[in-house]
Order: structure tokens, then C-alpha cells, then sequence
């Protein structure tokens, strides 16, 4: 538990509570709520008395839809589904059953918070891989990294912090890469809904032994519902549910049969907010920030305007303002850069980007 770091989004979480109408654009969750079709078929389950548990890898009328889903789109000979408790759950049991104690896990930097120390729980090594500053896959950087004890890497596309979108040709180079290596690639799909400007692709096209995680928080506004689902070879998520039974047990029974048929429901009008709330971003923080265009999720994660010495010290003057974002050494081994989460109310928004604007104005007209 040394090894393991206190979240610095968590940190964000309670400095919001503590403040006065905050302006804040750190939380990364939808602001649309659950569908009322999907809260009626929760309420519904737990009438019924849907509250046991159910098998370990999940409700046979959810997991049968998921792997029907899997199955037309992969049409892997041994592609397998299970329910999760989260996506972080898919993941965490993905880690502990795959790294060994002194295996190295590859990670791209920047990264969602929570890889690093699972693979320190697992009793791995993380090695970072620079993606700066366009946050794709350099695909000459992950192999200068590769050693003989690396065991997996992490990709996570639509991506946390950055917003980006990998490039298909290189999440195939990736793919192909690991399979020839017989290394495991582990992909975090959980805001694959959110994709504005391209379609998806997953790693999993191009290798059939690519474990996917995935999940319906980010999809559906379901955040607390702690509701995820992962697919890979069978061989790999046998011992997956094996350790779920001594962990998370199952999933949420109630829950679980709430989403079934979730899938078929029209989100255009979410993801269509999301866009606009993108583009506007972009909109303001282009020329007053260095900025990889956001293609996906409802992040930004744009570089500190020159006269700042840090993100750290950018994020500090915007609390003074009432604006809370992430500083970039929470996901980074740098602090360069900060993350805006868009994922707020119009209003909030433009709130925020006003502070934003003024921090970089400001501050280059005190350099001139």
C-alpha cells in the first residue's frame, strides 16, 4: 500500500465540496442522468425480487445479450463475456490475474490514475511511454520499452485525460505488435460512446487475444451503478470470474437486469451535446493554448501558456478564481498540461472558459 497513491481527482472531489458554487469542470462523469426506461427497469427488478446474487459472471439474460454483441462484431473462436462490477472492477481483475510480482506493465503517459497503481497491487513495475504532445500510440517509443519482462499494456481509447482518439493504423500497429510478442494488451473502452469526429475501433479487430474492459457508467450516466463488463479469451476470463467469486462476488443483481437492452437506446442527442460542448472548447482555448484536439470522452487537456512554471501553479490561480481542474501531474509524470472535464452544464462552461481565457490573456501581457 505504499506503493499505492491517493487519488488526485478524489482530491479535486472534496476541495469542490468545501467551496462556494464552485466552478467545476475536474469531475469526469456525464451531468445527464439514467434513463428513465433503464431507472424504471431497476425499480421494477428490485420489486420483483431480482436481489440474490447472480452467477459470477453475470446475469445469463445480460451476459448472453453482451456476448451475442461481441460475437457479431469480433466473430473470435474464443472470445468470452462477464459482468464487472465497474469498469475499474474488469480491470482490476484483469491486473491481478495477469502480472506477476516483478513483471512490467507498459503504460502511456498521460494516464488515467488508476493503472499505475493497480499494477503496484499487483506487484508490477509501470513503464511510462511518452506520448506528448498529440497523445497517440508511438509505436517506436512502445518498442524501445519492451523487455523480457514485459507481461501487458494499457491502451485507453477515447482517452483519459487527453480527450484523443487513437488513429485505427495505430492501434493496429499495437495490436499486431503484442501478438507477436505474446504480450497482452488490455484495452479501457469505457467511453467508446463518445467518439465525435470518427468511428470507433478497438485493438480487439486486429488481435483476437485483446482483453477488452468496458462498462455502462460513462454510456448512460450510471457513474454510482458500479456496472462494467469485460471480454477476452476464455482462458484469461475463467480466471477472471474465479477471482471475482473471492472479491466483488457478482455485479449488482438488480442492475444488471436494469440494462439489458440498453444497448438499442437512440443516445444521439447526448453525444450531439458533447460535440457542441467540444467544439466550443476548442474554440476558446485554440490560440491561447497549445491544444491536441479532443476527438473523443469529454475531456480537454490543454498545455500551460508560457509565464506559468507548472499546471500546478495555473490550477492554483484558477481556485483563487473558483475554477477547479486537474493539474496535469495527477495522470503524468509532467506538469505541463491541465484537464478540463466538459461534462458540465452549458452555463458552468462558459464559466469556466472565461477563467481560462483570462489565466492565459493575463499572463501574456504580463510576459510581452
Amino acid at each position: 500500500m505504499t506503493k499505492i497513491e491517493a487519488s488526485g481527482i478524489r482530491k479535486a472531489f472534496e476541495m469542490a465540496k468545501q467551496m462556494t458554487d464552485p466552478i467545476n469542470l475536474s469531475i469526469g462523469l456525464p451531468d445527464f442522468d439514467v434513463p428513465d426506461v433503464i431507472k424504471d427497469a431497476a425499480c421494477e427488478a428490485i420489486r420483483a425480487g431480482r436481489n440474490a446474487y447472480t452467477v459470477t459472471m453475470g446475469d445469463p439474460g445480460l451476459r448472453g445479450e453482451l456476448q451475442q454483441i461481441v460475437q457479431d462484431q469480433y466473430g473470435h473462436a474464443d472470445r468470452q463475456v462477464m459482468v464487472t462490477s465497474g469498469t475499474a472492477g474488469g480491470l482490476l481483475l484483469a491486473i491481478c490475474c495477469a502480472v506477476n510480482p516483478g513483471d512490467e506493465v507498459i503504460v502511456f503517459d498521460p494516464y488515467f490514475v488508476m493503472y499505475p497503481n493497480l499494477v503496484a497491487l499487483a506487484g508490477g513495475t509501470t513503464v511510462l511511454v511518452d506520448t506528448y504532445p498529440s497523445f497517440g500510440v508511438p509505436i517506436d517509443r512502445v518498442e524501445a520499452a519492451i523487455t523480457a519482462k514485459t507481461k501487458a499494456i494499457i491502451v485507453n481509447s477515447p482517452g483519459n485525460p487527453s480527450g484523443v482518439v487513437v488513429p485505427p493504423e495505430e492501434l493496429k500497429a499495437l495490436a499486431e505488435l503484442c501478438r507477436e510478442r505474446g504480450i497482452l494488451l488490455i484495452s479501457d473502452e469505457v467511453y467508446k460512446a463518445f467518439c465525435y469526429d470518427e468511428s470507433f475501433h478497438s485493438p480487439a479487430e486486429w488481435n483476437e487475444d485483446v482483453l477488452v474492459v468496458d462498462g455502462f457508467s460513462k454510456t448512460y450516466g450510471m457513474t454510482g451503478w458500479r456496472l462494467g463488463f469485460a471480454h477476452g479469451p476464455g482462458r484469461l476470463m475463467q480466471e477472471m470470474a474465479k477471482l471475482q467469486q473471492f472479491s466483488f462476488v457478482c455485479a449488482p443483481t438488480p442492475l444488471q437486469h436494469a440494462v439489458v437492452g440498453a444497448s438499442a437506446l437512440d443516445l444521439t442527442a447526448q453525444i450531439d451535446a458533447y460535440r457542441r460542448k467540444r467544439d466550443r472548447v476548442v474554440e476558446v482555448l485554440s490560440g491561447r493554448y497549445e491544444l491536441a484536439r479532443p476527438t473523443g470522452a469529454f475531456y480537454a487537456f490543454p498545455k500551460v501558456p508560457e509565464g506559468w512554471p507548472s499546471a500546478t501553479s495555473l490550477v492554483e490561480e484558477a481556485i483563487r478564481r473558483n475554477l477547479l481542474i486537474i493539474p496535469g501531474n495527477v495522470f503524468s509524470k509532467v506538469d505541463t498540461h491541465v484537464r478540463i472535464s466538459y461534462a458540465v452544464d452549458d452555463a458552468v462552461l462558459e464559466r469556466g472558459l472565461e477563467v481560462l481565457r483570462s489565466l492565459a490573456e493575463e499572463r501574456r501581457e504580463t510576459t510581452v
